[in-house]
């Protein structure tokens, strides 16, 4: 009985997730935005004007970012986190994904 309120409950959490049937996204950063983060970090001075080479390095910077880094709903994290399987299964899928088709 516990197996079956714990698959229910989990139905409904993430039907109630405003994440719903859109799990993961991959993040969105601009060179702006690296710029101001590193505006932030102690000991970096990037507030005067930037020349051409460092906006090329924090566009590069930004698209590696999105390239690499997902943004993910917090119950579909805990339920990979929660079952190790599952994870590695969806890796797998990625892997094999090209030929499958």
């Amino acid at each position: 009985m516990d197996d079956v309120l714990n698959e229910a409950y989990g139905i409904v959490q993430c039907k109630e997730c405003p994440w719903y049937k859109a799990c993961v996204m991959p993040m969105r950063f601009s060179a702006e935005d690296i710029r101001r983060q590193l505006e932030s970090a102690p000991g970096i001075n990037v507030s005067q004007p930037t020349d051409l080479g460092m906006q090329d390095l924090l566009s590069s910077m930004a698209t590696a970012a999105q390239n690499s880094l997902l943004e993910g709903c917090p119950v579909f994290i805990a339920r990979l986190r929660d079952n190790p399987k599952l994870a590695q299964r969806l890796k797998e899928i990625m892997q094999k994904w090209s030929e499958e088709e």
